[in-house]
């Protein structure tokens, strides 16, 4: 009797552009051992300091940890930040169009952490300038032929102003145009493929919801009005829910010890890019994506997951 084998997607051969607000995560590690007698606030003694990729970076990092072709487009300040970020890029394989801006610092999120639990975050950022981000949308469209999948990572830091003719360049070239949102006004994303608010994000559009079928109906009302493929709602403990023209899919959460949530929504939009890249259906992508997700929460920080620890090959 023969059994029937699972065969991974080819994601090597899916190639992602990541387009965003590209950040620097800085981690502070270290002891507490007694309260400050200046205020009532516990005394971290730094042992250690760590440096990941953040933001859209992140995104990037994650596609390439899937073994996909990452590009990444943002801005950085023209600063010690920013040639870091480029160096880690380098260094995990990513292909960097970076502008610099000298007019800015780069955007830094400085997380100090203590006995495993993060204490303080303190956040560093400016808005790029005008003549960077027009240069940015001249580059992005010469950049669209050679890529399959497009992900505009937005975290509302100024560097996706000019979403709306992002979409619209892209999906005239038919490509798979995949937005992490924020904000209260979703209409600069219409056209795009897909869009992946979480619970917090979509209620500031849509309103609450007392019962499923409220949602369901909210969320169809959203997608159809946007002109989307799909909207994929991210539910935290609760899982995930696709919204499509012809079907509402749930998948609970991947039941796991949840360590650290920062960076999973990195996590799960660039597994189903890589997915979507490499021709899986919806379902399939999402499945993916939630067991990534999964995995991703039980790790420290903006961490990524690799394809061995999704498919164990």
């Amino acid at each position: 009797m023969s059994l029937t084998t699972y065969t991974a997607p080819a994601l090597d051969k899916v190639r992602v552009l990541v387009v965003g607000d590209v950040m620097l995560d800085r981690y502070w590690f270290g002891d507490v051992g007694r309260i400050s007698p200046e205020a009532p606030v516990p005394i971290v003694r730094i042992e250690k300091r760590e440096a990941r990729l953040g933001g859209a970076a992140n995104v990037a990092r994650n596609a390439a940890a899937l073994g996909a072709h990452a590009g990444l487009l943002g801005v950085v300040g023209a600063d010690e930040a920013g040639s870091e970020v480029e160096q880690m890029l380098h260094a995990g394989g990513i292909h960097s169009f970076l502008k610099r801006d000298e007019a800015i610092s780069t955007i830094i999120k400085l997380r100090v952490i203590g006995r495993q639990q993060q204490m303080l975050r303190i956040d560093f950022e400016e808005p790029p300038s005008d003549v960077v981000l027009r240069n940015k949308l001249t580059q992005y469209r010469a950049l669209l032929p050679d890529y399959d999948v497009i992900v505009l990572s937005d975290y509302a830091k100024g560097s996706l102003v000019n979403v709306s003719d992002m979409i619209m360049y892209a999906r005239a070239e038919n490509k798979i145009v995949m937005v992490d949102p924020k904000g209260d006004d979703f209409t600069r994303y219409t056209g795009a493929t897909v869009l992946t608010p979480n619970k917090g994000e979509l209620k500031r559009i849509v309103g609450s919801w007392n019962s499923e079928e409220q949602l369901t109906e909210k969320a169809q009302n959203l997608r159809e009005s946007l002109l989307l493929e799909a909207l994929l709602l991210t539910r935290s403990e609760e899982g995930m829910t696709l919204y499509t023209r012809t079907d509402r899919f749930h998948i609970p959460a991947d039941a796991r010890e949840v360590f650290d949530v920062s960076g999973a929504g990195d996590t799960v939009i660039a597994t189903m890019a890589a997915m979507l890249g490499a021709g899986a259906g919806w379902n399939e992508a999402v499945q993916t994506a939630n067991r990534a997700g999964g995995i991703v929460v039980g790790k420290l920080g903006t961490a990524t997951v690799t394809r061995a620890e999704l498919f164990g090959a």
